[in-house]
């Protein structure tokens, strides 16, 4: 496991973070690490956007000659 060292944090962020982590009932570096992993697991909106892409990215498209004739065809009926 990989260890994290902040520093410089503003006592009120201190303050505040303290304060939720003792109405979780955990102790202020449980509550910081399950912040942080419950933040790594969210998708950013690029992350999102990319993965939706990709879900929609057509990767057997047929040839347009085909496409036309597949309208033609039901024009037909």
């Amino acid at each position: 496991m990989a260890t994290v060292q902040i520093r410089n944090l503003d006592d009120d962020a201190y303050a505040v973070l303290k304060r939720r982590a003792a109405a979780s009932g955990r102790s202020l570096q449980e509550f910081l690490r399950l912040t942080l992993e419950r933040q790594a697991a969210e998708p950013t909106v690029e992350e999102a956007l990319a993965a939706a892409r990709a879900d929609l990215a057509w990767t057997d498209v047929p040839p347009m000659a085909d496409i036309v004739e597949a309208q033609r065809a039901d024009r037909r009926r």
